[in-house]
């Protein structure tokens, strides 16, 4: 084997074949690299060095920087931590101080050092290889590949040397041999503000036990002097706490493996004379609650009044703040700690009392239904979700932990409570903006109703629906009871608005009058209130007892508004009716046809207005016309004379059909239209001998037909007294007789309260043969 002179002769030879010769200062440079290089190595091997397999670190800094001048001890023991520095590395061999207390474990995992030479071999190849000292049979092409591949398997063995580094610090560990005599209180206290707590901890755990001996020995005189001294104890200790806290606090890496050691020992030495009352371990966690707490007030939070969507933004920022923080636990944080701190469950559960308690301090500034809206979904859905409990980023880990907030009792319960009330006030105010609304866009200018199809509507129905249907939806997106609170709230102030509505309708629009926009308005009305019962009965699975109290209030709203109509309509034809079997209209069709266009109009407004409304407003209007009309001849005003029954038999006839053509597409009184017919038959028969021949449809139609509505029909057609009146009655009772006591269908009656107008005159319905001996002779 050839030395190394000649194989850097070798070297130079073939650096300068290539033309390319390295200044002698660059080739030193370059193989005092490569020494550094394996030195590092041969440091990192924890069975070369004192390295990962170690469990005492030593105090001295490697990089050659004097610590903070500190007291020296005033007798330090020869085995103790503070003096127990490591030997040089160069000699590949490391020297470890001798523990007098339990020995420390070795840890579980150790690298492979044959897979590390293979490294280290690797990386010196690549460096001679960049230099140009390999072989001369390798090319540039290759050359340049050779540096990248072996760059990009340097990177890859480090991360994975990293990764095995990233393991938790030991349970066990061996506490080094404290002073014989420990250090002044000054001097401690110094320590502890430089933070060298491991030093200070060991002078204060010596000066605990001096404590404890004194204490056995006490003597009467020397009582002060220990309660000096336990007083002075307590003060460090309460200073060493102190220092633990506010380096939690600040998440520091430099010191945390001696603030467990600290606490392990100081949980060990529990209920000892001479320490703080309490556990360590919870002043630890309550360090780590306070640190998130410390996070949580440092996420920006704006005024409502700069930013509407200021809790929204916050709570994002907060979502985000929480997810990092719990990464730093995982993946830094928890390798500073044993395994018993649990440090990533300490920092889920302080997230979860933290964030409870700031949720409630939300609350309290959110009043607009957003905010309380975007508050409730946060703490319900998101905060478990992916984006922040549930993140893959704390997978596996977060699986086994309990990420329920920290909640006071029935806050979530006051929370929807809050929401439900504010969404009542604001589609309360929203339904007021509706009727506002529609004074300035149709009642003050007086501009008709639109119309869809052929029906005549609104579009505050729609506006409401959607209104309602999306806090509905909005707050089934967050869970199924609020969505079941949110219908119930809604339908309770919409059980307010019709006759809200209704009431601000009659106040501005009071002076249309009898306005043919007024009766539109009102059919819109019950076409609009129609749909909206519709939509709200959706809503009947759910709250059907609140659907049930809306739907009340609807429909007599439609009463009302049909009520109106129909008023409307009674006064319109009122004068006209009363103007039907007279003389005038005998001879007159004016009046008539007056009647007929208020009945037309009518009816076209029943074609105007949605089922199944409309079939009850039609009937109303025809049972009322063919009523007043027919009662008409109830009223004795007129008696025809000289054969003119025939012609008022054949107007009524005529009539009547047109009255009857007017409502043949709305209403469903069908039973009505003979009554015309039947009468006009009495009336206008040429000979009366055959009136008597034609009751019996009339009886059978119109059971409450009676003989005092007989007798006026007959007084009308000029048929008075006489042995043909006196037949005809007669043959009327025989048919009400055959027709019997039959219970009169309610659904049919026309004649029952109609007026009649009886003739006094007792002498009228006696039999001819009575009377005939009164004539004279």
């Amino acid at each position: 084997m050839s030395g190394p002179t000649e194989r850097a002769d070798e070297d130079a030879a073939s650096l300068k074949s290539g033309g390319r010769t390295p200044t002698k200062d660059a080739v030193k440079g370059t193989l005092n690299s490569l020494r550094r290089s394996f030195r590092r190595a041969v440091e990192k091997s924890p069975r070369l060095s004192g390295g990962k397999g170690s469990k005492v670190t030593s105090e001295a800094d490697d990089s050659g920087s004097p610590r903070s001048p500190v007291p020296p001890s005033p007798s330090p023991s020869a085995g103790s931590w503070a003096s127990s520095p490591l030997k040089s590395t160069e000699d590949g061999e490391a020297s470890v101080t001798p523990q007098k207390n339990r020995p420390l474990t070795q840890a579980k995992t150790e690298p492979d050092v044959s897979r590390f030479s293979e490294s280290l071999l690797k990386r010196g190849e690549s460096l001679r290889n960049s230099l140009g000292l390999g072989s001369k049979k390798v090319k540039n092409k290759g050359h340049v590949h050779s540096v990248t591949q072996s760059s990009l398997e340097e990177e890859k063995e480090e991360k994975e040397e990293q990764e095995e580094v990233r393991q938790e610090m030991e349970e066990t560990y061996t506490l080094p041999e404290l002073p014989h005599t420990p250090l002044s209180v000054m001097q401690i206290n110094k320590l502890i503000e430089t933070g060298l707590l491991e030093e200070a901890h060991l002078n204060l755990l010596a000066m605990r036990q001096e404590f404890q001996r004194e204490r056995e020995q006490c003597a009467e005189d020397s009582t002060m002097e220990l309660a000096k001294k336990e007083k002075d104890l307590s003060l460090l200790y309460g200073e060493l706490q102190s220092k633990i806290r506010s380096i939690v606090l600040e998440c520091r890496k430099d010191l945390p493996g001696s603030v467990a050691r600290i606490i392990q020992e100081e949980e060990a030495r529990r209920g000892e004379p001479g320490g703080l009352q309490g556990s360590w371990m919870e002043a630890w966690r309550a360090a780590v609650r306070e640190g998130v707490q410390a996070a949580v007030g440092r996420v920006p939070l704006e005024q409502s009044e700069h930013n509407p969507s200021w809790l929204a933004v916050h709570l994002g920022l907060l979502g985000k703040a929480v997810v990092e923080d719990l990464e730093n636990a995982r993946q830094a944080l928890r390798w500073s700690y044993p395994p018993s701190f649990k440090v990533f469950s300490a920092c889920v559960e302080a997230h979860r009392q933290v964030i409870g308690q700031h949720l409630k301090e939300l609350e309290r500034r959110a009043t607009e239904l957003r905010d309380l809206y975007a508050l409730l979904d946060w703490t319900i859905n998101t905060y478990k979700s992916e984006r922040i409990m549930g993140s893959v980023s704390l997978q596996p880990d977060i699986k086994d932990e309990n990420t329920e907030l920290r909640l006071e009792e029935n806050f979530l319960q006051q929370l929807k409570d809050k929401y439900c009330c504010r969404m009542k006030v604001d589609l309360g105010a929203f339904l007021d903006g509706v009727i506002k609304l529609e004074h300035e866009d149709v009642w003050q200018s007086g501009a008709p109703p639109t119309k869809e199809e052929t029906y005549l509507v609104s579009k505050f129905p729609m506006d409401v629906w959607t209104a309602v249907k999306s806090n509905v939806v909005n707050s089934g997106k967050i869970d199924a009871q609020l969505e079941q609170k949110a219908v119930s709230a809604c339908l309770k102030e919409l059980k307010q608005f019709p006759k809200r509505f209704e009431a601000e309708f009659k106040r501005r629009c009071s002076t249309l009058g009898r306005q043919r926009v007024w009766a539109e308005y009102h059919i819109s009305y019950i076409n609009s209130f129609t749909a909206l019962q519709q939509h709200m009965e959706g809503y009947c699975s759910v709250c059907p007892l609140e659907v049930e109290e809306f739907r009340k209030e609807v429909k007599w709203l439609i009463v009302r508004l049909m009520e109106v109509l129909e008023d409307q309509f009674k006064e319109g034809v009122k004068p006209y009716l009363r103007r039907m079997m007279t003389r005038k209209w005998l001879t007159n069709d004016d009046d008539f046809k007056e009647l007929y266009s208020q009945t037309d109009l009518f009816s076209q407004h029943c074609a105007a207005m949605r089922p199944p409304h409309v079939q009850a407003f039609a009937d109303h209007l025809h049972y009322h016309v063919v009523r007043e009309y027919v009662g008409q001849l109830m009223k004795n005003n007129y008696s025809c004379k000289n054969r003119k029954h025939e012609k008022a038999g054949d107007k009524i006839r005529v009539q009547m059909g047109k009255l009857e053509a007017a409502f043949e597409d709305t209403s469903t009184l069908t039973w009505l239209h003979q009554v015309g017919a039947d009468l006009s038959k009495i009336v206008g028969l040429k000979n009366k001998t055959d009136i008597k021949n034609n009751l019996e449809p009339l009886v059978r139609n119109y059971p409450d037909f009676r003989k005092k509505h007989l007798v006026a029909v007959l007084n009308f057609r000029g048929l008075v007294r006489g042995r043909e009146h006196h037949a005809i009655m007669q043959r009327f009772t025989e048919l009400k007789k055959k027709q019997g006591s039959e219970s009169i269908d309610k659904s049919r009656v026309l004649f029952q309260d109609m007026d009649v107008t009886v003739n006094t005159d007792c002498l009228s319905n006696l039999p001819f043969s009575c009377l005939r001996n009164l004539l004279p002779d």
